[in-house]
């Protein structure tokens, strides 16, 4: 009796795993039920961004690696939003709003910039601390990647080369 269990044992353990494997495969992070208040006091809500590809930045106007991609950020939003990829860019909390305000303008950022004064989409995100910090999400709204620091953009153009152009997506 005690070979037939082992014999039973095995295999049960080894699909019971490959299993969970493939659950947590499948269940891909999600993007957190969030609406940005942009500095020009326009509302984007996260599920309004289905369907494109988006990119939320979280950055600071002190945090010098930030203001060395900025210009790159501004560059890759230029080459691909015609093609259904968004830029939010959450300034921290700590940043005081009028410099957040008077840097959006004086560099003339294209993309949606919002001053995350409560704290609430840093904490929806996790509890952001770290500056940058970059998430991408695909189409359905599912964590492609997480950066802490900065950016590399040839990396990033890849990702966004293929999830613009990934027709599984109903697209």
């Amino acid at each position: 009796m005690n070979n037939l269990l082992k014999k039973l044992l095995l295999p049960i353990i080894v699909i019971t795993f490959l299993v969970f494997l493939g659950f947590q495969l499948s269940n891909k992070s999600s993007a957190p039920d969030v609406t940005f208040t942009t500095i020009d006091g326009k509302k984007i809500a996260m599920t309004d961004l289905k369907g494109k590809v988006v990119l939320i930045n979280f950055w600071a106007t002190d945090c010098p690696g930030c203001i060395k991609e900025m210009p790159a950020l501004v560059k890759t939003y230029n080459e691909f939003s015609k093609k259904g990829f968004e830029i939010i860019a959450v300034a921290m909390p700590y940043d005081p709003p009028a410099q957040v305000l008077n840097y959006a303008k004086q560099k003339a950022l294209p993309f949606p910039v919002m001053h995350d004064g409560l704290s609430e989409i840093t904490e929806k995100f996790g509890g952001i601390n770290l500056t940058p910090t970059t998430y991408i999400f695909d189409k359905q709204g599912h964590l492609l990647r997480r950066t802490i620091g900065n950016i590399d953009f040839g990396d990033l153009n890849i990702i966004l080369n293929e999830a613009l152009n990934n027709k599984k997506d109903g697209s």
